[in-house]
């Protein structure tokens, strides 16, 4: 299916991002939600530090991974795990680092891996890893130039003006990121709130580390669905795609 790209939106707030406060150094949002059950919790116990991407690892990422990865992909928030798993088994070459903080969606994803009962046996997939703390913090452990793709998908909007300081696509943030990708490698980003779609191109638009992109309203072929883009078309609002490009 072709592409639409958008060429005319609604008018939006000028200068938004000239007025934001520095990225807050805390971790915001949810870290818990209600009380696991017995499957969950044996989860975060058994199957999570087993997986978990080990920090002493960052100085050289490739050496987490039980086979030799071609590339190194790193995904921030990754909600219910769907997108991981679509990605993993499309690119069984590629070294995939997972991140989320959310227990419940950590849970999601591990349940996906290992059977019920084998959370402490089950073979590891050999090219994920899980990382369950502040993907900032990861990000400023690993080598320069270490990854080939980051991905962002349908992260919190944190729509507040007040709040935007927490928003991960943040000017503060954008030396952090790109410090760690290759040039010539992509970082992906969607989102399905209005106020982070403007947000999102008036960051990019004030910056000279990435390939500014326009956003496409239909999904790309390569781009695997996930629960909160069919939430958020389901709610009849319209998910935007960008693609930028590290110089």
């Amino acid at each position: 299916m072709e592409q639409i790209k958008i060429v005319s939106k609604e008018p939006q707030p000028q200068h938004i991002v000239a007025e934001v406060k520095p990225p807050a150094p805390r971790l915001y949002g949810r870290q818990k939600g209600r009380p696991l059950r017995q499957r969950q919790q044996c989860l975060i116990d058994e199957a999570l530090p087993r997986i978990r991407f080990p920090l002493r690892d960052a100085g050289s990422p490739a050496s987490a991974f039980t086979v030799q990865p071609k590339q190194i992909w790193l995904e921030v928030g990754f909600g219910g795990g769907e997108h991981v798993v679509a990605q993993v088994a499309a690119y069984p070459a590629v070294g995939y680092i997972a991140s989320e903080v959310f227990e419940n969606g950590l849970c999601s994803l591990l349940s996906r891996l290992f059977p019920e009962g084998q959370e402490a046996t089950a073979p590891l997939p050999p090219t994920l890893r899980v990382w369950d703390d502040d993907a900032r913090l990861l990000l400023a452990q690993l080598p320069e130039a270490s990854l080939d793709r980051l991905f962002l998908m349908f992260p919190d909007p944190w729509p507040k003006a007040r709040h935007a300081k927490r928003r991960f696509v943040h000017p503060g943030n954008l030396s952090l990121v790109a410090r760690v990708l290759k040039p010539g490698s992509e970082w992906r980003v969607a989102s399905d709130d209005p106020t982070y779609q403007a947000w999102v191109e008036e960051v990019m638009e004030n910056q000279n580390l990435f390939e500014i992109a326009e956003a496409v309203t239909i999904r790309p072929d390569d781009w695997p669905p996930t629960r909160y883009e069919a939430k958020a078309i389901k709610a009849g609002r319209q998910p935007f795609y960008w693609r930028f490009i590290r110089r």
